[in-house]
């Protein structure tokens, strides 16, 4: 896997019967009702589990616990009960959340090492061992810290810093088999951190060249890249790409990333994200408060490298193609003007109204190019393209703008699958109207009202097939700095990827 902030959370499977550790996390489904494990620890300990949970109120309804410390009658230092819900209920993120709780329960005393003891009584609608591979890519992913940069060290020094819980072994009744399901969980999960890292980066390390670089890396897992540079992208004729890139002197990048697990002739499926490393909006300057968080306006690139991660990690059987445009938006003597008009790579020319609406530039390019050289099945572009869609949806959902209901509805399962929410938005010729120009053939601002669609209508503009199912995902508000919950804390979410993954799993492949 490419560089990472941290080291990963060491995840592990062992039988029920395996010797557990100090710290014990032991989930009970909702009554409470113990598995054969939990009615054995609770009979060790002459029935204190239960009248515990019975004091404390604990009926193990989900993200309920109940910390027991040092029971009499067992071996565990700590114990802590953690609620399952209605386990016959319980759909596979369910349990993907459970688990990310679970972590967040166990971490709390700073333990390096701690036991999660997964079994149900009664009807589930996974298979245990599904639900404990399940419960253990909730732990990964609720692990993940962007600390690279925490220099501060513990001002007793004779007592060394604790960095929580390094290993989580998951005692199951298949361990064999969790850890088989584990291992493609996990190639999801690296990709859903290696976009959290990519997003999380300063700008000052992570520019357009650096952030190449890293999608470079993706080779380590066979994946073929090809990064284009300014000369490269110039013979394209990328004038809008290339339009945004001019004002800063660090240069600009489009990297493109192939795996190839399908069959030899199948049309892939592509992804397309939008990699602005900074915005500062150009000559069309953005405000001073808040201008730190554009770091993060490359969050729809993260996803694609992420999710490209994902796809060759667990050897999914499809043909796809990752593009990204890595820009720098800043003001200088080079900088794109308001009011300047350039010719895109498909000959269409824009009026640049303002430049700080430049990620549609970058994605006009680099969709038409990922069209023209690979003709895919279909083409979903990602971008933190507007604050308009926050104003419509808040920071729980991206917008969705799709021209085909097939698409639209394979998107919005899988988004209710992994819980990244999505909401379908409108594209109706009247938005196409807002951005007509009498100067050019399109001009990138089409007024104050309806900005996200407006922004939708532009890049519709260059789907080059209009019969090529599109769909462009806005998620200025989920990329970054979103609503935190059980399986994220950090400020870049790495949001998409897991959606993303489960649409291709779902609809394409064979």
């Amino acid at each position: 896997m490419p560089a990472s902030s941290a080291a990963r959370l060491d995840v592990s499977f062992q039988s029920l019967k395996d010797k557990r550790e100090d710290a014990v996390g032991l989930l009970v489904a909702e009554g409470p009702e113990f598995g054969q494990a939990g009615e054995a620890m609770n009979k060790a300990s002459d029935g204190y589990l239960s009248r515990a949970a019975e004091a404390a109120g604990f009926k193990g309804k989900a993200k309920s616990s109940v910390e027991i410390l040092a029971p009499a009658g067992l071996k565990e230092k700590r114990l802590i009960l953690i609620g399952g819900g209605v386990a016959k209920k319980a759909e596979e993120n369910d349990w993907v959340m459970a688990g990310g709780s679970a972590f967040a329960k166990l971490d709390t005393r700073k333990a390096s090492s701690a036991s999660l003891v997964v079994e149900i009584a009664g009807k589930t609608k996974l298979a245990e061992h599904e639900i404990a591979a399940a419960m253990a890519l909730g732990a990964y992913l609720r692990s993940y810290k962007f600390e690279k940069y925490l220099t501060k060290k513990r001002e007793d020094e004779d007592e060394p810093e604790q960095d929580g819980l390094q290993r989580l072994v998951v005692h199951c009744a298949d361990p064999k088999k969790a850890e088989k399901a584990f291992e493609r969980q996990k190639a999801v999960g690296d990709g859903v951190m290696l976009a959290r890292d990519l997003v999380n980066e300063p700008a000052n390390v992570l520019g357009p060249v650096e952030f190449a670089e890293r999608a470079q890396a993706l080779e380590e897992v066979g994946i073929e890249v090809e990064v284009l540079e300014v000369k490269d992208l110039k013979k394209l004729k990328m004038g809008a790409l290339l339009a945004v890139a001019q004002g800063s002197p660090r240069p600009a990048r489009v990297v493109v990333m192939r795996w190839n697990g399908g069959k030899k002739n199948d049309e892939p499926v592509a992804f397309v994200g939008k990699g602005v490393v900074f915005d500062t909006g150009g000559i069309s300057i953005k405000p001073a408060a808040g201008m730190e968080d554009m770091k993060g306006d490359m969050g729809g690139a993260a996803c694609v490298v992420g999710l490209m991660h994902a796809l060759a990690a667990r050897k999914a059987k499809v043909n796809a193609v990752g593009i990204i445009g890595c820009v720098e938006n800043m003001p200088s003597g080079e900088a794109t003007r308001p009011g300047d008009i350039v010719t895109s790579m498909s000959g269409q020319t824009i009026e640049v109204l303002n430049t700080d609406a430049e990620g549609r530039l970058v994605l006009s390019d680099i969709m038409w190019y990922v069209q023209d050289r690979y003709k895919p099945k279909m083409m979903i572009d990602l971008a933190t393209l507007t604050g308009a869609i926050m104003v419509a949806l808040g920071k729980n959902f991206a917008g969705l703008f799709c021209n085909n209901d097939e698409l639209a509805a394979g998107i919005t399962d899988a988004s209710k699958a992994t819980d990244e929410k999505t909401w379908r938005m409108p594209l109706d010729k009247s938005f196409h109207k807002m951005i007509d120009s009498k100067n050019a053939d399109v001009k990138n601002l089409g007024g104050r009202w309806g900005g996200a669609c407006t922004a939708a209508a532009f890049l519709e503009r260059f789907v080059k097939d209009k019969e090529t199912p599109w769909a462009h995902i806005d998620l200025a508000g989920t990329a970054m700095d979103g609503t935190r919950n059980d399986i994220n804390q950090s400020w870049g979410s790495g949001w998409g990827v897991r959606l993303l993954d489960r649409l291709v799993a779902d609809k394409y492949e064979g």
